[in-house]
C-alpha cells in the first residue's frame, strides 16, 4: 500500500516523536507500503526552521537526504495535474501546504499519513 506523509508525520518518524501514533508508525515501518514525501513539506521544514519555529540537530540538506535514504521513502513530484484541483478545492484548511498535499493524496488515490482531522472533511483517506 502507498502512502502520503504529512510534515508532522515525517519529522514525527525520523525523529522518534512519541506524538506518532502507534498505527502511522506501524504503517510507515511496513516493508511492504510505498511511503512518499511531497517536496510541500520539505518546503515547509525549511520554512519552520528559517522562522525559528524549529530547531534540527543536523544540517537540513544533510537531514533530509539522509532520512528520506535510511527509511526508504520516496519524493512525490509535484505535478501540474497535482495542482490543478487547487482552484476549486474547499478551504477547509487553511494551510496551503496541507492543502497541496490534499490534492496529491486525491490525484494519486492514497491516504495521507497525519493526525490532522482537517483532512477528513476533503475526502481523502487518513491513516493515524
Amino acid at each position: 500500500m502507498k502512502g502520503l506523509l504529512d510534515t508532522h508525520a515525517f519529522l514525527w518518524f525520523t525523529l522518534d516523536d512519541s506524538q506518532l501514533s502507534p498505527t502511522a508508525k506501524r504503517f510507515i515501518e511496513s516493508t511492504t507500503n510505498q511511503i512518499f514525501v511531497s517536496p510541500a513539506s520539505i518546503w515547509e521544514i525549511a520554512i519552520k526552521i528559517r522562522l525559528g519555529k524549529y530547531n534540527l540537530a543536523y544540517p537540513f540538506e544533510n537531514f533530509i537526504e539522509q532520512q528520506l535514504n535510511i527509511n526508504s521513502f520516496q519524493l512525490l513530484p509535484i505535478l501540474p495535474n497535482h495542482i490543478a484541483p487547487l482552484a476549486r478545492l474547499d478551504l477547509h484548511h487553511k494551510d496551503p501546504f496541507d492543502r497541496l498535499l490534499v490534492c496529491q493524496a486525491l490525484v494519486e488515490s492514497i491516504p495521507i499519513i497525519s493526525g490532522d482531522r482537517a483532512f477528513d472533511r476533503y475526502g481523502v483517506s487518513r491513516i493515524w
